[in-house]
């Protein structure tokens, strides 16, 4: 990856909407190599998707629960069974295996209310084989950023 790579991608993380034309002329390339480049970093995977990112306050979501959960068995088929379950609730947002915790797994949830939060994790419950788990509340996000550094 060479900088005018990093240049595109700094600028597609911005605005993937920007016409290949003004991307072009920002990263001193013309249309068509351009364009090469771009699909080249979808292909490698660079680039993994294009989306539109949607403020979830404007559509209802008022509440971002960071859960922690404990577990004690740690087996691929405990696991295959998480991977299950937190895949099948979209609003399960991000899962994250963790390491110098006293939590094993963070799960990013966000819901409508905290009586919605509530009827959820009791969901959770039913469905998940833990030791332990704690819900954090969020009250204010003060960074969320979907940009790399490149």
């Amino acid at each position: 990856m060479d900088d005018i790579d990093r240049k595109l991608l700094t600028l597609l993380q911005v605005n993937a909407d920007l016409p290949l034309s003004e991307i072009a002329k920002r990263v001193g390339i013309s249309s068509t190599p351009c364009w090469n480049r771009i699909k080249k970093l979808e292909e490698r995977g660079v680039i993994k998707y294009k989306v539109s990112l949607v403020d979830k306050e404007k559509v209802g979501y008022a509440v971002t629960v960071f859960l922690s959960i404990s577990v004690s068995n740690h087996n691929s088929d405990w696991f295959a069974e998480f991977e299950k379950v937190v895949t099948r609730h979209n609003n399960i947002l991000e899962v994250h295996r963790l390491t110098g915790s006293s939590a094993d797994y963070l799960l990013k949830i966000i819901a409508k209310s905290i009586g919605e939060y509530d009827a959820f994790q009791q969901r959770l419950i039913s469905e998940i084989q833990f030791t332990g788990m704690s819900s954090s509340i969020s009250l204010k996000e003060v960074k969320n950023t979907k940009q790399i550094p490149v």
